[in-house]
């Protein structure tokens, strides 16, 4: 079985957080982990929050976002390409109303791309892109 991680659960893996343990967990059996290509810029802007908000201090931000760059190799990379954006393009128009954004409409699209892959689950910790999640049927 292989699991789909938005940036919101991936940080979880790097930087003890609410849920950290409950996410793990879950990701026991998992053997493989597929990242929407935005995970890559989100993850760093998201560390970086942290020291602004002083959370964590600038030299552990850049350890963290080091063994993340460290680890790119064993992560399967969904390539943001036209077809993401068109239909990120799509759930904005279907769910903006919700409160849907920019940058999670392109998770929720490269999520989408493994809709069929019945050994796939899928993990956000953001509430709102959850219950979209669920809408769209994609398991937990």
């Amino acid at each position: 079985m292989k699991a789909f991680l938005d940036t919101s659960s991936l940080l979880k893996l790097y930087h003890q957080e609410s849920d950290t343990e409950t996410l793990s967990a879950a990701l026991i059996g998992v053997d493989g982990l597929y990242l929407s290509e935005l995970a890559r810029l989100e993850f760093a802007s998201a560390i970086w929050k942290k020291t602004r908000i002083q959370e964590i201090d600038p030299k552990l931000a850049n350890a963290i976002i080091f063994c993340f760059e460290e680890d790119y190799e064993k992560f399967d990379w969904i390539k943001l390409d036209t077809s993401i954006i068109n239909q990120a393009t799509l759930l904005l128009n279907q769910y903006g109303v919700f409160g849907l954004r920019t940058l999670d409409a392109i998770q929720l699209s490269s999520a989408l791309r493994l809709k069929g892959n019945n050994d796939t689950v899928f993990f956000t910790h953001d509430k709102l892109l959850k219950s979209i999640f669920e809408k769209e049927g994609l398991s937990w």
